[in-house]
C-alpha cells in the first residue's frame, strides 16, 4: 500500500513503517445480578458474590477478600532497585530431576509473591462481549473498562480510577435481571497470581516438553490440583525459564468451579523487567461457551495490562545532585537588557507553569509515558502541518502518549496528548494527521486553558481521583472551530489527497460506537462522538469512499495493541517492530477488537546458562 512521506530521517521511516495500510498480524452492557467473578483468591475457597458487600473473607491470611484497598503514597511506590536473584537462595547447580525443578519453581514463586507485595502497578482491563454474526464470526456487541492500581500488600486488591463498583471490594451493586452478568474487575487483576499459597504438596506436575518463547528456552509443565482438594487452585500449563526457574507464562483456569461464580480461562504473561526479576505485564482472557444460567451463555474477550512498576524512578530528585553553583562573584546576568516579563510574556509563562505541573502529575501517576521517540514521530507530523500552513506558534509545542486504551486526544496548553489505544487503531499517516490537526487547531486558535493548575496545591489529590479532578475538555463551540481550522490545515498539507482514508476511519468508528461506548469514552478530553452524536471532523465522512468489509485492501482501522509497545517497568513507549503480514480473510481486519498477547520474551541477565535436566528416565508426575 502507498503511504505519505514528507521528509527523510529515522522518525519518518518509523512512521511510515508503523502506519502502513497493510493489516497487522495478529452496552450499554448488561449490569447484572449473577456476578461472574473472574477468579477468587486462588488460595481460598471462593466467597459467594451473591452475598452482601461485607461477605465473609477467605479462610487464609494470604488473601483477605474483605480488605479495603488504599492508594499508596508516592513514597510507597515500587522500589527502583530489586533484590538480586542470588539472594533468594537459588542454587547455581542445574536441577537433576523434575522434583528438583518443582522445588525451585515453588521457591521462585514465593519470591515473586513477596516482591508483588511491594509493587503498586496500574492495572487496566478492557473487555468486549461477543456474538456470532451471520457468517459465524465473533463480533463485539458491548464492552466494559476498568482502570486501577494493584495493591497486594494484603492479597490482591485494587483501587479504581474509574469508580467501577466492585473495585477493591467483593460487593454487589444494585443490578437488574436474574441472569444478567456483572464482571468484577478484581477477578481479572488476580490472574497475575498463579496461587497465593503455591505449594508442591497441593499439585501434581507433569513435564510436557521444552519450548522457546521468544529468546527463552522454557520447560513446559502441566499443573493439576490434587484430587479431593476443595480449595480453588490453578489448573493448566506453566512455562518456566530454564535458568532460574521463574514462571514466565501460565495458561488455564481455577478448579474446582464454584456453584454460583465463574472462573474464567486466561493466559498470563510476565516480563523480565530487571535482571532476575519477572513481573506480570499481560493477561488475555477468553470464554466462548460458558453457561451462566438456564439460557445464558458467556462469550467475551478481555485484555489486562499492567504498567507503572517504577513510578518512583520517574521522579527528578536526582537532578538536584547535578546542579553546579558558581561562586557568587562570578554570577551575573547574561542578557543584553535584563527586565521583568511583559504582561503578555508573563501570561504565557503562567500558562506554561500550569501545563508543566499537569504533565508532571500525569506522568507521576503513571497515566502519561515519559518523553520518547514516539513523541518525536508525532511532532514530525505536526511540523508538516505548521510548515505547509506558514504558522509560527511563537512558542514550543510537544506531543506525549497517554498509556490507556480508550480512544482520546486532547491538549494541555501547548502539549498534544494521544492515548495508546488511539495510536494502536489508526490505520495510516493521514488518519494520524487528522487527529493531530484537530488538537493543533486548539493551540493555533488560542483556546482557553484553565491555569488553576499553576498552583501546585491543586494537584495534591489521591491518584484514583485523577479523572475527577483533571479536565482538559473544550466547549462545543471551541470543538466546532477546531474542526473548521483543522480542515483548513489539512487542505494545505501533504495529506490533502489522502483524507478519504481518514474519512474511512471515522466511518468505521461511527459504525462501532454504539457497541463500544467504553472504548470511545474519553477520561480527560472530548469524545470523538462530539455533541448530539456528531462525529469529530464529520465533514470528512462525506469525502470517504464506501465501506466495503469484504475488501482485503481496505483497512479502515486496526485491532488494539498492534502499534505501541510499553515497557511496564519504566513506562517508556516505542513503536512496535513487528513485521506486517498480508490478510488472508476479511475476518482478520478485526477493527477495534481485542486479540491475544504473544510478547517476544527475552532475558536481561547475562549469567551463564543453567539447564534443567528434565529428560531423565522417569519424567512423569511428581507424586
Amino acid at each position: 500500500m502507498r503511504i505519505a512521506r514528507f521528509s527523510s530521517g529515522l522518525f519518518l521511516t518509523l512512521l511510515a513503517c508503523s502506519f502502513a495500510l497493510t493489516a497487522q498480524d495478529s452496552d450499554s452492557s448488561p449490569q447484572s445480578a449473577v456476578n461472574a467473578a473472574a477468579t477468587p483468591s486462588p488460595a481460598s475457597t471462593p466467597a459467594s458474590e451473591q452475598a452482601p458487600s461485607d461477605a465473609a473473607a477467605p479462610n487464609t491470611d494470604a488473601s483477605p477478600s474483605g480488605a479495603q484497598a488504599v492508594v499508596p503514597a508516592a513514597s510507597t511506590q515500587a522500589p527502583s532497585t530489586v533484590a538480586p536473584p542470588q539472594s533468594m537462595g537459588t542454587s547455581s547447580a542445574p536441577a537433576a530431576s523434575l522434583s528438583d525443578v518443582v522445588d525451585r519453581i515453588v521457591q521462585r514463586e514465593h519470591f515473586f509473591i513477596a516482591q508483588m507485595r511491594h509493587m503498586h502497578p496500574l492495572v487496566e482491563t478492557y473487555l468486549q462481549n461477543l456474538r456470532n454474526d451471520a457468517d459465524g464470526n465473533a463480533v463485539p456487541i458491548n464492552d466494559q473498562y476498568f482502570l486501577g492500581r494493584l495493591d497486594m500488600s494484603e492479597g490482591p486488591e485494587d483501587v479504581s480510577f474509574t469508580g467501577q463498583p466492585g473495585f477493591g471490594h467483593r460487593m454487589l451493586s444494585k443490578l437488574t435481571g436474574v441472569y444478567s452478568l456483572h464482571f468484577l474487575p478484581m477477578g481479572f487483576a488476580q490472574m497475575v497470581v498463579l496461587d497465593t499459597d503455591f505449594q508442591k504438596k497441593y499439585y501434581k506436575f507433569n513435564f510436557v516438553r521444552r519450548e522457546f518463547l521468544g529468546d527463552l528456552r522454557c520447560l513446559v509443565i502441566d499443573v493439576q490440583p490434587r484430587p479431593g482438594d476443595k480449595v480453588a487452585r490453578f489448573m493448566g500449563r506453566i512455562w518456566v525459564e530454564d535458568q532460574n526457574y521463574n514462571i514466565v507464562r501460565f495458561n488455564g483456569t481455577y478448579y474446582p468451579q464454584p456453584k454460583i461464580n465463574f472462573f474464567f480461562h486466561f493466559d498470563s504473561w510476565r516480563l523480565n523487567m530487571r535482571p532476575g526479576v519477572w513481573l506480570p505485564a499481560y493477561v488475555y482472557t477468553e470464554e466462548s461457551n460458558l453457561k451462566t444460567g438456564l439460557t445464558k451463555t458467556m462469550h467475551f474477550k478481555a485484555q489486562t495490562r499492567l504498567w507503572g512498576y517504577d513510578l518512583k524512578g520517574l521522579g527528578k530528585n536526582e537532578e538536584f545532585t547535578q546542579i553546579l553553583v558558581d561562586a557568587p562573584q562570578s554570577v551575573k546576568d547574561q542578557s543584553d537588557a535584563a527586565a521583568d516579563a511583559t504582561p503578555i510574556v508573563a501570561e504565557r509563562m503562567w500558562e506554561k507553569q500550569a501545563e508543566e505541573n499537569a504533565i508532571e502529575r500525569l506522568q507521576k501517576i503513571g497515566l502519561l509515558a515519559p518523553a520518547s521517540e514516539v513523541d518525536k514521530v508525532l511532532a514530525t507530523v505536526v511540523n508538516n502541518l505548521l510548515v505547509t500552513n506558514n504558522i509560527d506558534l511563537q512558542s514550543d509545542f510537544h506531543c506525549r502518549v497517554m498509556l490507556t486504551a480508550p480512544l482520546e486526544s486532547f491538549t494541555i496548553g501547548h502539549t498534544i496528548v494521544m492515548s495508546r489505544g488511539l495510536l494502536d487503531v489508526l490505520p495510516d499517516e493521514a488518519s494520524l494527521a487528522m487527529v493531530l490537526s484537530h488538537e493543533l487547531s486548539h493551540i493555533v486558535l488560542g483556546h482557553h486553558f484553565d491555569t488553576k493548575l499553576a498552583f501546585n496545591d491543586k494537584l495534591l489529590f489521591p491518584d484514583e481521583e485523577s479523572f475527577k479532578r483533571l479536565d482538559f475538555r473544550h466547549t462545543p463551540p471551541e470543538e466546532e472551530a477546531a474542526d473548521t481550522k483543522a480542515l483548513e490545515l489539512l487542505r494545505n498539507s501533504p495529506y490533502k489527497d489522502k483524507m478519504g482514508n481518514a474519512g474511512l476511519f471515522l466511518k468505521t468508528l461511527e459504525q462501532h460506537a454504539p457497541d463500544l461506548p467504553n472504548l470511545i469514552h474519553p477520561h480527560l478530553g472530548n469524545s470523538f462522538g462530539g455533541e448530539k452524536g456528531m462525529m469529530r471532523m464529520a465533514s470528512l465522512l462525506q469525502q470517504a469512499p464506501t465501506l466495503e468489509p469484504k475488501r482485503l485492501d481496505q483497512i479502515a482501522a486496526l485491532p488494539l495493541g498492534g502499534r505501541i509497545k510499553v515497557d511496564p517497568w519504566s513506562d517508556q513507549v516505542e513503536l512496535s517492530k513487528a513485521k506486517q503480514v498480508a490478510l488472508t480473510s476479511a475476518r482478520e481486519k478485526m477493527e477495534f477488537e481485542i486479540t491475544p498477547f504473544f510478547p517476544h520474551l527475552s532475558r536481561l541477565s547475562n549469567s551463564p546458562e543453567k539447564v534443567a535436566l528434565t529428560t531423565s528416565s522417569q519424567p512423569g508426575d511428581v507424586k
